[in-house]
């Protein structure tokens, strides 16, 4: 199991690293040898799944120590290419305890799409997530990947990876489990609802609520509408919404023949 909470010996921290390795397995979100996560050890060390490994397969004894201000790392030829990705929210987020980087199906889909998951669509996903937003594609394991993702790492818990996948921090590692487990579900219920197509989003009220919520659920309070506002369906506003008007083809034809018709007359 895992628990809350970052205050732990070496040793717990790498069995639950395993665990929840094994947790993205199960539920999809990696396959083959794609993925990785990490846990910060203090100030100045982390703990990361090596490279080419399954994560439902990680061993403790497997996991690599790597500094977060170092750019050599002992064992290098089994640190995961991606290190870069997860030493970034290290640096720029003093109070990220845990990085996880997965390929959830859905959520992979509005990555490709390059479709952000920002709209008001659940109170839930509003008050744990605020906006994920798609940071810019890059070739993943490569230096640019940290350049496209650093503008959204400080306002920004979730994050899509474009035509890659998505990553997600928190201030322990079941935190940052969570959050890739709610980026999914957004993503799913986002899909439904295009494909019924129909949303009905909250207010900006409702959602300026649910964010001071916050507070009294315990939660941190970081930027959580970032760079990317949440869309709400607008129904504070002064403005009148417009009218919709729906016809049926024939009455459709009908005015653009009469339309026609009254043009060629005043020729």
């Amino acid at each position: 199991m895992i628990s809350h909470g970052h205050a732990k010996a070496e040793e717990d921290h790498r069995r639950e690293l395993c665990v929840a390795g094994r947790w993205l397995r199960e539920r999809g979100f990696v396959v083959a040898t794609e993925g990785n996560l990490s846990v910060r050890l203090d100030a100045g060390r982390i703990l990361v799944s090596p490279r080419s490994r399954s994560k439902g397969a990680l061993l403790p004894q497997s996991l690599i120590v790597a500094e977060i201000e170092s750019r050599n790392f002992p064992g290098e030829k089994d640190v995961s290419s991606e290190i870069g990705m997860h030493l970034l929210f290290y640096r720029l987020r003093p109070e990220v305890n845990a990085v996880v980087h997965a390929h959830p199906p859905v959520a992979c889909g509005f990555a490709a799409a390059h479709t952000p998951l920002n709209k008001a669509l659940l109170a839930e996903m509003v008050v744990a997530l605020g906006a994920v937003p798609v940071a810019p594609y890059a070739t993943p394991g490569t230096p640019e990947l940290s350049e496209a993702l650093e503008p959204f790492v400080t306002h920004h818990d979730a994050i899509l990876l474009a035509n890659h996948g998505a990553v997600t921090c928190g201030r322990d590692l079941l935190s940052a489990f969570y959050k890739m487990e709610l980026v999914e579900q957004y993503a799913r219920v986002a899909l439904v609802t295009e494909i019924l197509g129909k949303q009905s989003l909250l207010s900006g009220s409702d959602v300026e609520k649910l964010l001071a919520a916050r507070g009294r659920y315990g939660l941190p309070d970081p930027n959580l509408s970032g760079i990317l506002p949440i869309v709400t369906s607008g129904a504070d506003s002064d403005e009148e919404e417009p009218q919709r008007i729906s016809m049926t083809r024939a009455e459709l034809e009908a005015l653009i023949e009469e339309a026609l018709r009254n043009d060629r007359a005043r020729r």
